[in-house]
């Protein structure tokens, strides 16, 4: 891989990092805290939503995020060529 190509894969790779934890940061710290009470005025499953965010829906959040991570590096990967 040349230099030009590894600084574009790079670039590319925290673009995608910044982008997950962005959303990661707002599911988790805007959701279970910052928004908790106007999101608590809506049930989901019988629990106020801003409960629900902070006890559960984070961790499933993070997990489909760790599988959009797979996918976008994996496609990355192909893109440049780095593929195994």
């Amino acid at each position: 891989m040349s230099n030009e190509n590894a600084q574009a894969y790079w670039g590319e790779n925290l673009r995608i990092i910044i982008t997950y934890l962005a959303i990661w940061f707002v599911v988790s710290y805007g959701c279970g805290v910052l928004f908790v009470d106007a999101l608590d005025q809506i049930q989901f499953f019988g629990f106020p939503l801003g409960f629900w965010f902070a006890q559960q829906g984070s961790i499933f959040v993070f997990v489909g995020l760790i599988w959009a991570y797979v996918s976008s590096m994996n496609k990355l990967d192909e893109k440049y060529d780095v593929h195994e």
